[in-house]
């Protein structure tokens, strides 16, 4: 399934990484997997800022270490933070406390204001590290990892079917969109273009179906009989736990940072 992505996209997202083969790649995919898993529920738990801004700092050294390019991050990262900004917004004014100023007779406080900075802290440390962990592996051995971690094989396939045919999707999108612009179809606040994006979004329900089942009818044809045979054999070397300790000495700190305080 990899084969699909191309020989200059092999990642699970196109990270920009530099130098392939390098820095995390040398890393076992269970180890990368179990560290983000493991991150996540430590930066979860976080309360204090100090930790929280510590776990960023850390999950920065993790985009270091996978070569991932800066400011093609950063974009992507300000790409996810865009969809928790109101909420981040609301929390000052929802959350009771001590006041800091009055808004339209809204009153925002100290305690909302600390919450949104803790989530929006969380949230970018716990990305950053997703996509410096997990987000550079081809989708193939990412699904090798999660089946050799015992993960249900009908989840690993689900997983890599989606990332295989997302595109595929995007691509009928875009013919479909282009068709409604040759026929003179322009976007606007009125009942026609809601009923047209809404005849769009049921053609790609309708040849989103179609397409699967030709494609379940290709596989059966190709002897499928409901599991993908892994040939690839995954070791865990002195490199693997040398990265294990590290990692494990770094989320031990981030947590005593918090006890501490």
């Amino acid at each position: 399934m990899g084969h699909v992505l191309g020989h200059d996209r092999r990642a699970l997202r196109d990270t920009g990484a530099i130098a392939p083969g390098l820095g995390i790649d040398a890393i076992d995919p269970r180890t990368r997997v179990v560290a983000a898993v493991m991150f996540a529920i430590a930066v979860v738990a976080l309360h204090d800022l100090a930790a929280l801004a510590c776990a960023l700092l850390a999950a920065v050294g993790m985009m270091a270490f996978a070569r991932l390019p800066v400011g093609q991050t950063l974009k992507r990262m300000a790409m996810m933070d865009g969809f928790i900004i109101v909420m981040l917004a609301m929390l000052p004014f929802t959350v009771p406390g001590d006041p800091i100023f009055v808004v339209f007779g809204l009153t925002a406080s100290w305690q909302g204001l600390w919450q949104a900075v803790e989530i929006a802290l969380k949230a970018n440390a716990v990305i950053l590290a997703l996509m410096a962990l997990v987000g550079s592996m081809e989708p193939v051995t990412l699904g090798h990892a999660l089946h050799r971690l015992k993960v249900p094989d009908n989840l690993v396939y689900l997983l890599m079917f989606t990332v295989r045919y997302v595109e595929v999707l995007q691509s009928e999108y875009l013919r479909l969109r282009v068709a409604m612009k040759a026929r003179g179809f322009k976007a606007g606040n009125n009942r026609h273009t809601y009923r047209s994006i809404g005849y769009l979004v049921g053609m790609m329900l309708v040849r989103a179906i179609e397409r699967s089942e030709r494609i379940l009818a290709a596989m059966r044809c190709r002897g499928f009989t409901g599991r993908i045979p892994l040939i690839d054999e995954l070791a865990f070397t002195h490199r693997d736990l040398a990265f294990s300790l590290v990692f494990a000495v770094v989320v031990a700190g981030i947590v005593a940072v918090q006890v501490a305080q």
